[in-house]
């Protein structure tokens, strides 16, 4: 991993600001849960995992930004507790979509009330080590699922991806980019195909960088371009990451995925889905249910500050479409690949 992510230091969250790569490289210092929330609504850190890690760590820095002499009055609640509940509520509002969000608060909140009555400061300790074992165990997934998905690809593979699902997509190796890694670390010579991934060009600007970093062969084409390498036989398989999957194994990716599943059903290619368990939503019945954020028009007008859409145009932007299970040839967990996923085999992997 040549990059970290996110990072802690000096009791200071740092996260790469992702929407500036890869003209600038920057890390950005947040303090608090407000400060990490806006972080993830404006997408400096973006990836399912990723924001988990860093909701979790926004729960951390909550708890030590609070003023641990906040003592609970007589038959009120304490002003450390309101505090901490305006946390987690302010993170929980940040982006409805990635339920690793929710997966982390649910952590954090789970040790937090276990230590009710506990010195603040001892809470707030507690909270940062937790927030530190789940940056690590992010990566260790990573590498599970990596070391079971290099499976899948056959050596020379050409691997098309969509959006980015890398390191920068998690606190470091990647899901569906991990595969990639572990891959060419087993000895295969693969070489990765990347859609654009309009309109917030997540595979142009950093798909593309990672693969370019490491010296994995990686060619870059437009979001409309899939179907005609699919036709000329260029693409070998489908890897992507998720946001979120349901129950019966309907996946939520960035908007595209579900376009780029039905041509490679049409061309008998197969398409993977990197998933880690903490990215499965048992309580969710069907992609149906999924919650899909709506993101402003602005990213659709242009870039930056570059518009070409005529004024006045009415927009809609989708940040995430669903691709039903049975174009799902497999999930690929850390606890192995997952053939033709349905809520029963997804129900097993929780046992």
């Amino acid at each position: 991993m040549k990059v970290e992510t996110l990072r802690w230091a000096d009791n200071k969250l740092e996260m790469i600001d992702q929407r500036i790569l890869p003209a600038s490289f920057e890390y950005l210092t947040y303090d608090s849960a407000a400060s990490v929330a806006e972080g993830i609504h404006s997408m400096v850190v973006r990836g399912a995992p990723a924001i988990g890690v860093a909701a979790a760590y926004g729960v951390a820095l909550e708890a030590l930004r609070l003023p641990s002499t906040l003592r609970q009055a007589q038959g009120e609640r304490s002003e450390f507790d309101k505090g901490m509940e305006a946390g987690f509520t302010v993170l929980a509002q940040s982006r409805p979509t990635a339920i690793n969000l929710f997966w982390a608060l649910k952590r954090m909140r789970s040790v937090w009330e276990s230590m009710k009555g506990q010195d603040n400061a001892a809470v707030a300790e507690r909270l940062l080590a937790e927030a530190h074992e789940i940056l690590a165990e992010d990566i260790r997934i990573n590498r599970a699922m990596g070391a079971f998905g290099a499976q899948l690809l056959p050596d020379g593979a050409r691997v098309l991806t969509h959006c980015n699902a890398g390191a920068l997509a998690t606190a470091g190796w990647g899901t569906a980019l991990g595969v990639f890694r572990s891959a060419v670390e087993a000895g295969k010579k693969i070489s990765v195909i990347a859609d654009e991934t309009r309109p917030f060009l997540q595979g142009a600007r950093l798909t593309a960088r990672e693969m370019v970093q490491e010296n994995i062969p990686v060619t870059l084409i437009t979001d409309n371009m899939a179907g005609f390498m699919m036709s000329r036989g260029e693409v070998d398989a489908v890897v992507v990451g998720t946001d979120r999957v349901a129950a019966n194994g309907d996946v939520a990716n960035k908007i595209g995925t579900y376009m780029v599943a039905v041509l490679a059903r049409r061309h008998n290619i197969p398409f993977y889905v990197a998933c880690p368990l903490s990215t499965i939503d048992m309580n969710i019945a069907s992609g149906a249910d999924i919650p899909i954020e709506e993101r402003s028009a602005d990213e659709v007008k242009g870039f930056r500050d570059y518009h070409w859409a005529a004024e006045g145009v009415s927009i809609r932007n989708p940040s995430f479409d669903v691709t039903p299970a049975e174009l799902v040839t497999a999930l690929i967990t850390e606890r192995g690949v997952v053939r033709q996923p349905d809520r029963d085999k997804l129900r097993a992997l929780f046992k």
